[in-house]
């Protein structure tokens, strides 16, 4: 089980433990699981419910909560901007217990339905939400990227790297902080200079695509990226992305670092051949641990802080692109996790949770 890390919710008691009361039961189109009266119901973002990122990975982890428990859960899917709040409204209206949703986009309406509903566990995945009822669900993304950023540089035939993002927003540049850190670090070990583009950690501004759908725009960046030298891409832009595996694989010797999820799982088999690992947050787990919250009424506001210690981050298998890595690389990187798990090496960032 993932611990979690104290945060003092605003006007409140932090991490005070919150009594749910019986609510309707679900709705008779979904009907209640066997073995639980508990039933959730998630509102994703505007990048839909299959964006090979975060709104997957949370859906996924309620439905294995739905196996594990017993209970009932729902997605309700945003298309667009409009979607949101009335979304969020009727989630609150379908007499669920527990109301989960995605990003930073939903920040505004998850604060007012929980404020006016304080009865209701809600939780909002990759943001935070201060209030007495509301349990943020965080990741500290930039230690795993440390080691994709470590890993990049030490696979790197050009000496250039690159990453960018879909919005300046913490959840986006955490990611891009752990790398261009990670390349430094692999810099200073080795006497090398490796360039990292896309992203300058002192100024926190870079590369951006202004949108996490626009695939096109992914593709054209990271071409721009791959024609100054770029041979290892880290888009952190949810399905914009997929336009740097595009690019990658019109392009001989480019290789991708996938984000949230493993993308040698999600994105499709085309991509494979270009995909050397992907920085994973394990939302999964986390899901299935606030819905037990729930069920067993020791739901609190209490972050869910995803670490390398816990469990919460961590790189994917370098599948099809193993032998890329070293055995030396690897034992290195190996050594790098243990000591940012033992406090030895911090890895900061201003958009840390």
């Amino acid at each position: 089980m993932l611990r979690t890390r104290r945060l003092t919710a605003l006007g409140a008691v932090a991490a005070a433990s919150l009594v749910l009361v019986a609510c309707a039961s679900a709705p008779e189109s979904g009907g209640e699981a066997a073995g639980s009266e508990v039933c959730a119901r998630m509102v994703t973002n505007s990048g839909g419910l299959e964006d090979r990122s975060f709104n997957q990975s949370s859906w996924e982890g309620l439905q294995l909560a739905e196996e594990e428990l017993g209970v009932e859960s729902e997605a309700l899917v945003s298309t667009g901007e409009t979607d949101l709040a009335p979304n969020v409204q009727q989630a609150v209206d379908s007499g669920c217990q527990l109301i989960v949703t995605v990003g930073w986009e939903l920040a505004e309406a998850t604060s007012e339905q929980a404020e006016a509903n304080p009865d209701l566990a809600f939780a909002i995945v990759d943001e935070t939400v201060e209030a007495d009822n509301v349990k943020p669900v965080v990741f500290d993304t930039a230690q795993a990227a440390f080691l994709a950023g470590y890993l990049a540089a030490g696979v790197s035939t050009t000496g250039v790297v690159a990453t960018f993002g879909g919005g300046n927003q913490p959840p986006v540049t955490l990611f891009m902080d752990g790398f261009v850190d990670g390349v430094a670090a692999y810099n200073a070990a080795h006497g090398t200079a490796v360039r990292a583009l896309g992203w300058d950690k002192a100024a926190q501004d870079g590369s951006f695509t202004g949108d996490f759908e626009d695939i096109n725009k992914g593709k054209v960046l990271a071409e721009g990226f791959i024609d100054q030298g770029a041979d290892v891409l880290l888009p952190v832009a949810g399905q914009v992305g997929e336009g740097a595996t595009a690019a990658a694989v019109e392009r001989d010797g480019v290789s991708v670092i996938w984000v949230d999820s493993d993308g040698y799982e999600t994105l499709p088999a085309e991509y494979r051949p270009v995909l050397l690992t992907s920085v994973l947050k394990n939302t999964q787990q986390a899901m299935v641990e606030i819905v037990g919250d729930v069920v067993d009424e020791t739901f609190t506001n209490e972050p869910y802080v995803g670490t390398l210690e816990n469990g919460g981050v961590e790189i994917a298998p370098f599948h099809d692109l193993a032998s890329l890595v070293t055995p030396e690389l690897e034992a290195e990187i190996d050594g790098l996790r243990q000591q940012i798990i033992s406090g030895e090496l911090v890895v900061e960032s201003p958009s840390a949770p």
